[in-house]
């Protein structure tokens, strides 16, 4: 993680901006300030958590595990993430801001912007290795650098398969060798520090996804036509 992020999310000052009203949990815009420097972060206190017959409460550790999971594979598609117990209400989640464009999401960057296909179409693979069952249009945004990035990932990990993605444009193609060698690793062993966020047959079920990945080299095709979250934005 860059120094200046890991230091204002690990150690700055949070102070709450405003509730982030489109999420179905409490969502806050945080402030982190370390002496003169500040930035805005998404904060996602376990205690905003609505129950869910699912997942177990604790989503928090999962939007961690994800960013984990994209830095394990050198992927950088999930913001900086980190787990604070002294925010504002509590235990939960601080993850980077990402500014950009709003109005933009994967619709429209799919059918206005063919450059982001490649980082698109990673995406997709991210989200079949973790599991995720909420990626949403509007959870994947483009940064003003042009960096494409996913958020949003409470919902994964489950050791039942339960992919929801609108990203099926992708759906049977190959997989680049390149990306198979990253995912490869995680076949034998996953890092502890993801591990230990996640429990046995979690860890194991992630294991069978990526090994079921080098064994098909195609991208996940959804044969049922019902692996869509709601709203699709």
């Amino acid at each position: 993680m860059p120094g200046r992020e890991l230091t204002l999310l690990t150690e700055g000052r949070v102070e709450l901006l405003g509730r982030i009203m489109s999420g179905s949990n409490a969502t806050f815009l945080a402030e982190l300030s370390c002496g003169d420097d500040s930035a805005w972060a998404v904060y996602k206190p376990v205690a905003g958590e609505r129950p869910l017959a699912d997942f177990d409460a604790g989503l928090h550790r999962r939007e961690r595990a994800a960013y984990l999971l994209s830095e394990a594979l050198g992927w950088g598609i999930v913001p900086p993430t980190v787990v604070r117990s002294d925010a504002p209400l509590g235990e939960g989640s601080l993850q980077w801001f990402i500014e950009g464009d709003l109005q933009e999401h994967y619709f429209s960057l799919y059918a206005d912007s063919p450059e982001t296909h490649p980082a698109l179409a990673r995406i997709a693979l991210f989200d079949y290795v973790a599991n995720n069952t909420d990626r949403k249009s509007g959870h994947v945004l483009r940064g003003t650098d042009g960096h494409i990035w996913g958020i949003d990932h409470g919902l994964c990990f489950s050791a039942a398969f339960k992919l929801r993605t609108v990203i099926w444009d992708f759906a049977g193609d190959p997989i680049p060798d390149g990306l198979l060698d990253d995912i490869s690793p995680l076949a034998a062993a996953v890092p502890p520090e993801l591990a230990e966020l996640l429990d046995d047959a979690e860890v194991a079920a992630l294991q069978r996804r990526v090994q079921r990945m080098l064994q098909e080299r195609v991208l996940p095709v959804d044969r049922t036509g019902m692996r869509y979250p709601w709203p699709l934005v």
